[in-house]
């Protein structure tokens, strides 16, 4: 898996933020905001869906009958905005490569698009990150910025921890969430405080098919939330999805 970079945009976009804060991801950080593939942002158009592709794409996170009900966002010039509103609790939306951790090489990269549909519990408790990231970032802030910006709300209570329950639908067989594995496989995601241990899961064992991002942070201390992932078999149109090279 290569810890955090196998669960690609959407954990990216939930192990986000929080994985702040500890000092060591700000020396990281800087390092990383001087190199890569995608060293700053692109022009905001290569970011730019059409508002009817992003909206069927945001859709295809997970099956119709999940995705057909909920309320859909889609990016602008001025952020995410609803073009949906929903019946079921559920939020979809694409999410851009700026939700990916801070030490991404590619966390700039324009060609990332996530679908992902959240739960209820997630889209009240985990979209205030993923939105709070997408206005920092269209507003020009570099990582480190962002970084920083986001710990003081995290500090001032502003953004809280994912709420019991929390977890998002990631299934679209069109995402593109990394150029190395592009589509990489259909996946569920759990969204946890970082009190709970990757062993009670059986996270990462040999022959487990579940999998979490790295429980400490550079300084030792432990990730004040977890995000554990469990590939699935399907595509949320019903095909087969091929099986995982990451095993």
């Amino acid at each position: 898996m290569r810890a955090l970079k196998m669960i690609k945009p959407s954990i990216a976009s939930t192990a986000f933020a929080l994985a702040l804060l500890s000092g060591g991801w700000q020396a990281t950080a800087r390092a990383q905001d001087r190199g890569g593939s995608y060293p700053s942002m692109a022009p905001l158009e290569q970011y730019l869906m059409d508002g009817e592709a992003e909206t069927a794409l945001a859709r295809s996170a997970a099956p119709a009958a999940i995705s057909g009900k909920a309320t859909i966002l889609v990016l602008t010039r001025n952020g995410y905005e609803t073009v949906v509103r929903g019946t079921n609790g559920f939020v979809c939306l694409v999410d851009r490569q700026w939700q990916a951790p801070f030490a991404e090489l590619d966390f700039w990269n324009p060609k990332v698009r996530g679908p992902v549909c959240l739960n209820p519990q997630a889209a009240r408790s985990v979209l205030p990150f993923q939105l709070k990231r997408t206005e920092l970032a269209l507003a020009g802030l570099s990582k480190l910025e962002i970084m920083a910006r986001i710990q003081a709300a995290i500090a001032k209570g502003e953004l809280k921890p994912p709420e019991l329950g929390a977890m998002s639908y990631m299934l679209s067989k069109e995402q593109y969430l990394a150029d190395a594995d592009p589509h990489f496989q259909p996946h569920l995601m759990f969204y946890t405080p970082g009190t709970v241990e990757g062993t009670d899961w059986g996270a990462n064992l040999p022959g487990s098919p579940v999998l979490v991002a790295p429980e400490r942070l550079p300084d030792g201390a432990r990730e004040p939330l977890l995000v554990f992932l469990v590939p699935v078999a399907h595509w949320s149109d019903g095909t087969e999805a091929p099986a995982s090279k990451h095993h």
